[in-house]
């Protein structure tokens, strides 16, 4: 049985850098593919297994932040996405991550330090909390009105609704469920997210908490899932059980 090997995707209407990244990854070991724009990148998610999509924030007609929201609400909705930005544009950072963006490269950026946040996406996006495996027959946790598919990464509400989240997003709330009722930092929450070991974007967590707060109802005065802990970070509010493959 052979081996699998990292499929990448990716995305840049600058036909010399798609070819000089792409040329990198192939000589590192990785399977690259690669499109100019959104219906190439659409037309080689429904044609191949893509481990994870490399996508440029600046490109004309569909922007990638505009594939990125559209992505996490597709089908395709489960795909890693490492964005890569303008240097001086925050904006751009925080629109990303916003959009369900798992990393970011800032450009001009190395090949060496692609390869290095290609790796670790796909190493976080495989990889269950190493204090709590669930089985397949307990698959289901249960909060408040929610449920977490932690098989298809979708949350269920009471009528069994699915909504689906992003890669970041799941790995965050899976955290949260992970460790109920008690304070995490900021630094503890990139850690465990993230795993990040160059420049950190420092609104990154508070952005990330932000909409995962949407995601479950939180208003901003009832917080009744994640409470922000002044000077400390945040802290998951409600108990947690594991509930049998249910949905």
């Amino acid at each position: 049985m052979t081996s699998h090997v990292d499929h990448i995707l990716i995305v840049d209407d600058d036909r010399d850098i798609r070819q000089m990244v792409g040329d990198y990854l192939r000589r590192n070991g990785l399977r690259v593919s690669l499109a100019a724009d959104g219906r190439e990148m659409r037309a080689a998610l429904d044609t191949s297994d893509i481990d994870l999509i490399v996508l440029d924030v600046m490109m004309p007609g569909e922007d990638g932040l505009t594939l990125c929201r559209n992505l996490r609400a597709g089908k395709h909705r489960a795909v890693p996405v490492v964005m890569l930005t303008a240097r001086d544009d925050q904006t751009d950072r925080i629109i990303g991550l916003e959009m369900g963006a798992d990393d970011y490269v800032i450009k001009p950026f190395s090949s060496r330090e692609l390869l290095a946040r290609i790796n670790a996406v796909i190493r976080r996006a495989r990889m269950l909390p190493p204090n709590f495996q669930v089985s397949e027959a307990a698959r289901l946790l249960g909060f408040g009105q929610w449920k977490l598919d932690t098989s298809a990464r979708h949350l269920l509400d009471e009528s069994g609704t699915a909504y689906p989240l992003s890669g970041a997003e799941f790995r965050l709330l899976r955290v949260f469920v992970d460790h109920p009722q008690r304070v995490l930092s900021r630094d503890q929450l990139l850690n465990l997210t993230q795993g990040r070991d160059a420049e950190v974007f420092d609104r990154s967590i508070d952005l990330l908490v932000s909409r995962l707060r949407q995601r479950l109802g939180d208003g901003a005065r009832e917080q009744t899932y994640i409470k922000t802990v002044r000077s400390e970070g945040y802290v998951f509010c409600q108990p947690v059980v594991l509930i049998g493959d249910e949905a």
